[in-house]
């Protein structure tokens, strides 16, 4: 029976394809999973296989003809079948389109379904879809033709295209390499070199992880709603550097600390002294929390992600370095559990190591603040009326203003600022 050969959905975001070249003719048999044609989408030059076998009655889509998912672009069927209802059917709905009756063409239920095979494999050079010497100085080549010519150092200028408009396809690139077709001289109207780049760059879609989309759900969450502001405030490190060299003095290589984890132990001792910082906007209620479970920004392939170290108000320096290299290599290795990078009451990020003075980071909801920590550096500052050298960082607190007034942020960084600068407060 004959019936509309419609255009498949060969990729996830693909809306329309163009016929780069029919591989049967009007009038031939198919078996079934034979290749009708090859079409040019949006990632590549894809075969279109038949599910079954049949005729190509009438192709109505020619090569370097351009169709929308859905649209009829051949009708199939058995020799001699009479196709003029269906030719008439493909006829309004290509009608109604130019006129702006519809989106997408009318088909009816009875309808030839293609199976899509890639004609290669995808790659970057896959991405030069649309661009052979036109005369014009642009290069028209199809995804696959691009991708063999790479693979074979073929210099798609000596080429000359056999497809719609000059276009380089596939068969051209096969004869280059046979020695059928010698290769063409590029035509030299213009006293410029052409450029060998073919097309846009190409790119590779990968399943968004789990762990991925929380980051992003929440920080979704964050860039619209919550009102924010900022407060900087510069640190002198000397002392806390001088504590954590005397700490490692005393223990073991593998439990050595580092100047982060004295600062996370510092914003949590300081959290415990300003309540409205460790605490969330719940809309109709403010909610405090009772210890400070801090979330501590790793770099991970995917991203960053913040393992939360829990209670940190209440644990020492080398305790807590345990904790935040343990719950790092777990987060690089893809195995930290949700309730593991989720539930901190307040964050800190640090990217002084990759030599960042100062920058500021996003809020992560519920929380109502995060610290970003720049890098510690030699500065000359002026003590006691001489200029002297001290190792400055600039940190900077993103607030919830729904939770954190000014003043309310201003002050938790001066406690925060006495902790690294006079550590000794933090067992007071």
């Amino acid at each position: 029976m004959a019936e509309k050969f419609l255009m498949p959905k060969l990729s996830p975001t693909m809306e329309e394809g163009q016929i780069a070249r029919w591989v049967k003719n009007e009038g031939e048999v198919y078996e079934a999973g034979e290749t009708l044609a090859e079409v040019d989408t949006d990632k590549a030059t894809m075969e279109m296989t038949a599910l079954h076998g049949g005729t190509l009655l009438k192709i109505l889509k020619g090569a370097g003809e351009t169709a929308l998912l859905g649209e009829t672009i051949a009708i199939t069927g058995e020799k001699g079948e009479d196709i003029s209802a269906l030719l008439s059917e493909a006829g309004s709905a290509a009608s109604g389109r130019k006129n702006g009756d519809s989106q997408r063409p009318a088909e009816p239920t009875q309808k030839e379904q293609a199976s899509p095979t890639p004609a290669a494999k995808s790659t970057p050079a896959e991405g030069a879809a649309s661009g052979s010497s036109n005369g014009r100085g642009r290069l028209i080549v199809s995804p696959i033709a691009a991708r063999m010519a790479a693979e074979n150092s073929i210099d798609l200028r000596t080429v000359t295209g056999s497809g719609p408009n000059g276009r380089i396809i596939k068969r051209d690139i096969e004869d280059a390499l046979s020695g059928k077709v010698p290769s063409a001289k590029p035509e030299t109207q213009f006293s410029f070199t052409p450029s060998t780049q073919v097309g846009a760059a190409g790119y590779r879609d990968e399943t968004t992880s789990q762990i991925r989309r929380v980051i992003a759900t929440r920080l979704a969450e964050s860039i619209g709603p919550v009102p924010t502001f900022y407060l900087t405030v510069e640190i002198e490190m000397d002392s806390a550097l001088a504590l954590r060299k005397q700490v490692n003095a005393s223990i073991s290589e593998d439990q050595k600390i580092s100047v982060n984890d004295i600062i996370v132990k510092a914003a949590a001792m300081a959290l415990s002294r300003h309540p409205f910082v460790n605490a969330s906007y719940q809309d109709k209620h403010i909610r405090f929390y009772d210890q400070a479970d801090i979330g501590v920004a790793v770099a991970i392939d995917e991203g960053l992600i913040t393992p939360v170290v829990r209670g940190a108000n209440r644990k020492g320096f080398v305790e807590i370095s345990g904790e935040i290299k343990s719950l790092a290599a777990k987060a690089r290795a893809k195995k930290l559990q949700p309730g593991e990078y989720t539930g901190a009451t307040f964050s800190i990020s640090n990217l002084g190591m990759f030599g960042i003075k100062e920058f500021t980071a996003i809020i992560n909801p519920p929380e109502a603040g995060i610290l970003a920590i720049g890098g510690a550096e030699p500065t000359a500052v002026v003590r006691n009326g001489e200029v002297v050298v001290r190792n400055i960082m600039h940190v900077t607190m993103s607030c919830d203003h729904r939770v954190v007034d000014g003043a309310t942020g201003a002050k938790f960084l001066q406690t925060f600022k006495q902790m690294l600068e006079q550590p000794g407060m933090m067992s007071a």
